[in-house]
């Protein structure tokens, strides 16, 4: 098992960080029910932030980054509830 780890990361790939993994848990579930809403009081901006917070953890690969942007879109969130 360490072999094949090690192997990995001379790749460059390496397991995410569990705060990596908590923080892409919470933003999805804030993105489905952004989504939800949006969709249940016909809002577009709403959906699209909430399909946002679901789908850009697939493409950061940074906890850091992860965190800002996140934040960044939940405070779009706030600022669009209106």
């Amino acid at each position: 098992m360490e072999d094949e780890l090690n192997m990995l990361q001379s790749l460059g790939l390496t397991l995410p960080t569990p705060a990596y993994l908590f923080g892409m848990i919470l933003f999805s579930v804030i993105g489905i029910a952004a989504y939800r809403y949006g969709r249940k009081n016909s809002r577009k901006t709403t959906r699209w932030l909430g399909i946002a917070l679901m789908l850009y953890p697939y493409v950061i690969f940074e906890t850091w980054q992860l965190y800002v942007v996140g934040i960044g879109l939940c405070v779009s969130l706030y600022i669009w509830r209106r």
